[in-house]
């Protein structure tokens, strides 16, 4: 009995939970990658706008192409700054340029901008110069007296000139009242010219005959600048608004029409109206305000000179 071999009996046990382990912490990694993927979607939808989210889809679908189109994107934001327009262009003057960025930020300089706003701007009396065109070849009344309406663009602006013919004068004989045809013809022009917010300048000429001596000392100064306000009030019954007119003069036979015109001949009795650009506004505001400032000061220094 004793030579006899114990017996051994071997338990094997199971391998213990699943949830000892660490597969749940891959899981519950993926959870968290996908709530911050889910939070930042969400964060971005609400901090774009809908250009900037179209972007990122395209980019999404096509990388390549969507960075290459915005590239050249780049490239028209530097060129075509922003539309011409009063407060657009205002705008930019203080640094705002597409899509918030400043003009630093996009290497523009103030220069820049100031020459692609006289660019549009020219642009705009350009078309309107075209349109009072069209509006005189295409209305009988006017396009009788087509070869008397002469317009221009020049360094002030668009110059739409209304001349005497030989047997067509605009005003009676040294008198401010118009003829009819003039009258018909600053009428039809005005609606034209309100299309732009532009400021409006009247000038007045005569030719160099010398007005007959009067009691009143009435002369071609105070005759030029007659006609020139009668043409204002024409326009104003025309649908001109009265604040765009800015400045309204007489300039007697000071300016000839041309410097080969002889001083006597009847194009010298002309009206100009000239649609002002804003650097030509600007001066002549800038001018008036210089004067104002003069005549205040006057008083203050003819008052010093009495004390002392």
């Amino acid at each position: 009995m004793s030579d006899q071999q114990p017996i051994i009996i071997k338990k094997i046990k199971k391998g213990g939970h699943g949830h000892h382990g660490g597969a749940w912490k891959l899981a519950y990694a993926d959870f968290v990658t996908a709530m911050m993927a889910f939070f930042l979607l969400m964060w971005l939808l609400g901090t774009t706008t809908e250009p900037e989210r179209k972007g990122i889809a395209e980019y999404f679908q096509d990388p390549f192409k969507a960075s290459t189109e915005e590239r050249g994107k780049d490239v028209g934001d530097r060129t075509s700054i922003i539309e011409a327009g009063g407060s657009d262009i205002s705008s930019q003057d203080q640094g705002q340029i597409n899509k918030g960025k400043t003009a630093e930020e996009m290497e523009i300089t103030p220069e820049d901008i100031e020459r692609k706003a006289e660019e549009l701007e020219k642009e705009k009396l350009e078309n309107l110069k075209q349109k009072i065109q069209e509006k005189i070849d295409g209305t009988p009344e006017l396009n009788e007296y087509k070869d008397q309406i002469k317009l221009e663009i020049t360094s002030e602006g668009l110059r739409i000139l209304i001349v005497d013919a030989q047997n067509r004068p605009m005003y009676k004989l040294a008198s401010a009242e118009p003829e009819p045809q003039i009258k018909l013809i600053l009428r039809a022009l005005a609606p034209v010219i309100s299309e732009l917010p532009n400021k409006v300048s009247l000038n007045g000429h005569t030719d160099a005959r010398p007005f007959p001596a009067n009691q009143k000392k009435y002369t071609n100064w105070e005759l030029s600048s007659d006609r020139a306000n009668a043409a204002r009030y024409e326009l104003t019954q025309g649908g001109l608004a009265e604040e765009k007119v800015l400045r309204v003069i007489g300039l007697s036979s000071s300016v000839p029409y041309s410097p080969s015109t002889e001083p006597l001949d009847p194009i010298n009795r002309r009206i100009s109206i000239i649609v002002m650009n804003r650097k030509t506004e600007q001066e002549v505001l800038q001018s008036e305000g210089d004067k104002a400032s003069e005549e205040k000061a006057t008083p203050a220094k003819k008052t010093e000179q009495k004390q002392h």
